[in-house]
């Protein structure tokens, strides 16, 4: 069975860290623009009874859509068995429920788009809030990696006196696990309501973080208010300065630079999205998913 690994431009350092526990020989994809701005992909065409892994970490979902489909279609064509996706950051996952009047739901209506073109799909501590588990919104084989284990691990390994820090209750089921995994005490703020337009956060427990290095620990971090907002509080604590592991350092506009003009001793993350900051890696963890999913992919999708 030959298997080949098909890296978007911006995983091929990924895709490199992936081949080797795959057993995939690495075959990347060419993506480029007309001067109208449509997108031409182009494939290696010797794919026949291949099965086929495209790596794209969707950061940026609307960019990746057509030409994710144009390379899985365009695979198809030149004889691949199946076709399966890892996306190490998956994309849409905020909108599961409509907030305001006439709005799209576009949790499953992506999670339709991707299972019309996939076999499989793996992907990373993807953001569920309504949605209990990933298989809910697909029809298709889905694989479900959690980073805990190669942040506690690193987190063991660089900040022994850490303690861990939650920004909001959300991050917790994180933070929690990491605690578990790391042996490291944890807290998670408290957000305290003193009107419509007064809203502060707090630890629960100031005594319990007295002498440790704080680890703010969160799934996403895009706009960075949260974080920014956490600091400050810790600020007040006259603690050593704190550290940022981000599992999916997304990153938005400025948020990289006004983080790290805002006091933090380093900025962390893993590489599910290619960014400087990349220090955790997980290509062996997606490599095993993929392949258990790769062998047990037998029947193409039809075609929608």
């Amino acid at each position: 069975m030959t298997r080949v690994l098909m890296p978007f431009p911006a995983d091929a350092a990924l895709a490199s860290t992936m081949n080797q526990a795959m057993q995939a020989r690495i075959a990347p994809v060419a993506w480029r623009h007309f001067p109208d701005g449509e997108s031409l992909v182009t494939l290696e065409d010797s794919l026949a009874g291949a099965d086929v892994a495209i790596l794209a970490s969707l950061r940026h979902a609307d960019a990746l859509a057509l030409p994710l489909r144009f390379a899985a279609r365009t695979a198809r064509e030149f004889g691949a068995r199946s076709v399966g996706l890892i996306a190490p950051y998956l994309g849409y996952m905020r909108q599961d429920k409509r907030f305001h009047g006439g709005e799209a739901v576009s949790t499953p209506l992506f999670a339709q788009f991707l299972e019309e073109t996939f076999d499989w799909l793996v992907t990373v501590d993807p953001h569920l809030h309504r949605v209990e588990r990933l298989q809910s919104l697909y029809r298709i084989p889905t694989a479900h990696v959690s980073a805990t284990p190669a942040v506690a691990r690193w987190i063991a390994e660089t900040v022994p006196d850490a303690v861990l820090i939650g920004p909001d209750s959300e991050s917790e089921q994180w933070v929690a696990d990491i605690a578990a995994r790391s042996g490291m005490p944890y807290q998670v703020l408290a957000k305290e309501r003193h009107g419509d337009y007064d809203v502060r956060v707090s630890l629960p427990d100031p005594a319990a973080v007295a002498g440790r290095t704080p680890v703010l620990i969160d799934d996403i971090v895009s706009s960075g208010h949260t974080i920014l907002e956490t600091l400050a509080h810790l600020r007040q604590l006259s603690l050593p300065p704190p550290l940022l592991v981000a599992i999916h350092p997304v990153f938005a506009g400025d948020a990289y630079a006004r983080l790290q003009e805002a006091g933090l001793a380093r900025i962390v993350s893993t590489d599910t999205i290619s960014h400087p900051s990349n220090a955790i890696a997980l290509g062996a963890d997606l490599a095993a998913a993929a392949s258990t999913l790769m062998a047990a992919s037998t029947n193409s999708p039809e075609d929608p």
